[in-house]
């Protein structure tokens, strides 16, 4: 069944919204899948905040131009599944690796982040990319070892004393 101009522009104006909050896309050809691996994908999409969302390609073109993802006009060739992450700038990226790997017919095209192109074989270094809550644990782990050092070594010198005045009376009382 043909779409409509009012369902072709809904479809445009949803992606371009999707497009434009998002921080990273991924574009795959899902081809050969079955339905019940797209439900699974669907669902875990849902989780991580991911929108998801197979568009034709000219709809997707259209829905594309005038954001920071214009890039992947090229890559959408053939069947494209699209997915736009929210909060997260790898969960794109690890949903579609994680899907892969189940799935040898899903094929990632290609990927973007930041207006910037990224080859498909680029996923691997984009899904381990820490989260949010993630990140900002490794910045106070580093931020608060000097602090945790200079601790332990102002602690150190009267436990040094110490054991050394218990060393000097056990000497005194073996001697």
């Amino acid at each position: 069944m043909a779409l409509k101009l009012e369902d072709k522009k809904a479809i445009v104006a949803e992606v371009n919204e999707a497009a434009g909050n998002a921080l990273s896309a991924v574009v795959a050809d899902y081809r050969g899948m079955d339905v019940g691996a797209l439900t699974e994908m669907r669902e875990k999409a849902r989780e991580g905040k991911i929108y998801l969302r197979v568009v034709r390609n000219p709809l997707a073109k259209r829905a594309v131009a005038g954001t920071e993802f214009e890039c992947l006009t090229d890559a959408l060739v053939g069947p494209s599944l699209i997915g736009f992450s929210h909060e997260e700038p790898s969960a794109a990226a690890k949903l579609f690796k994680n899907i892969a790997k189940e799935n040898e017919q899903l094929e990632i095209r290609a990927l973007a982040i930041g207006g910037q192109l990224l080859d498909a074989s680029q996923v691997d270094v984009v899904a381990k990319l820490p989260t949010k809550d993630e990140a900002i644990a490794m910045l106070m782990s580093v931020m608060t070892a000097p602090v945790t050092k200079f601790a332990r070594t102002m602690n150190e010198v009267p436990g040094k004393l110490v054991r050394t005045v218990a060393a000097v009376g056990e000497a005194k009382k073996a001697g």
